[in-house]
């Protein structure tokens, strides 16, 4: 028997950085964000000799332990440690987990918060653990956030935790998640006219959030007005898309990328800068890298005849498009019970064996 689960991937349109703290606890957060057609994947299979087995496609990473061992953060696999360590799973007779992320760290698209959310999934399902998808999400975000100290806001475990189109509230004591019913009609013509490209850098947000922290904590007016109109506009995006107003939309987001600059000045750089210029150039109306900031994935909206020529353009400058689409579910679990395979048939993926014991 084994354990399956998989968590989707996020892209964010509006309100990024005030879900990072302090900023909730002292004036509310909030953000619009979507769950898209790509995954964190993880599966978990019992073992009855004491040996617990980690193993990591991206990583290339096996890892060997005994459920006696102690699994101190080394540099690697540590987000996966931290979800053991804080679990009862070690209280069994042995597991082996493997891992597998359709985007990689450094994306933007929020992949190491949904692992987290996996890993939750896979050893709650395995412990026989009842918890909600705020409960999913709450572990998720104390042990990455709290425990292993990642900087980084909320909203990533709750979009992979809930999924689909939501609008999230961040405050000092609470998280409210408001699902949003999106007309079919308003989902077909953004995933018509949006554009996920990879800018071709991977994204280094520790000193992004860093230093937005630190600028707000000197009460930097700049990076205190921009926050509060990101605010704003995840509400006024919201209400564009319910209302069907897709211009205003693609309008509102050139605006949010406007203001999502001035949070730090490390956001933005010379290449993002210029694939910006270029896409509006080639007729999209707004855009925003869907993370931190300094690399990763950037989106655009266009009218779709618009958008074959951006993405060509940015081809040009080495940006790879991705095609997606919105995926309305969060974290799921099952079970398979035919699948007799065990982790040393992924030698092939994964090649090397450290071993701590």
């Amino acid at each position: 028997m084994k354990i399956r689960a998989k968590a989707p991937l996020r892209i964010s349109f509006a309100g990024g950085g005030t879900d990072v703290p302090p900023y909730p606890a002292r004036n509310g957060g909030c953000v619009l964000n979507a769950t898209i057609d790509s995954f964190a994947w993880g599966s978990l299979r019992p073992r009855y000799d004491g040996t617990i087995k980690l193993a990591s496609a991206d990583f290339k990473l096996l890892l060997e332990y005994t459920v006696h061992s102690e699994m101190l953060p080394d540099g690697q696999l540590d987000l996966v440690k931290a979800v053991i360590n804080n679990s009862r799973a070690k209280d069994s007779s042995g597991f082996e987990i493997f891992l597998h992320s359709d985007a990689p760290p450094g994306s933007g698209l929020g992949s190491s918060s949904a692992l987290m959310v996996t890993l939750v999934g896979l050893i709650k399902e395995f412990k026989n653990i009842r918890m909600n998808s705020y409960e999913i999400a709450e572990t998720a975000y104390r042990i990455e956030r709290h425990d292993l100290a990642i900087k980084g806001g909320l909203q990533d475990q709750y979009a992979a935790s809930f999924g689909g189109f939501n609008f999230m509230e961040f405050y000092e004591d609470r998280v409210v998640i408001n699902p949003l019913r999106i007309n079919s009609e308003v989902l077909n013509e953004l995933e018509h006219n949006l554009l996920l490209c990879h800018t071709g850098q991977t994204r280094r947000s520790d000193g992004i959030i860093e230093d937005q922290t630190q600028r707000l904590e000197s009460g930097n007016a700049e990076t205190v007005d921009a926050l509060a109109q990101q605010k704003q506009l995840a509400v006024d995006m919201k209400n564009a898309l319910l209302r069907h107003k897709l211009g205003d939309f693609g309008d509102l987001l050139h605006s949010a990328w406007e203001a999502k600059r001035r949070i730090s000045a490390k956001i933005s750089n010379p290449l993002i800068e210029e694939m910006y210029a270029e896409a509006r150039k080639h007729g999209a109306l707004g855009g925003k890298i869907t993370g931190a900031g300094g690399g990763g994935f950037i989106l655009f909206y266009c009218q779709f005849e618009d958008k074959i020529r951006v993405a060509e353009a940015l081809l040009k400058m080495g940006a790879v498009p991705k095609e997606f689409a919105f995926e309305g579910a969060g974290l799921q679990t099952w079970r398979v019970h035919d699948m007799p395979a065990t982790i040393e048939k992924w030698d092939s993926v994964v090649p090397a064996y450290p071993r701590a014991v």
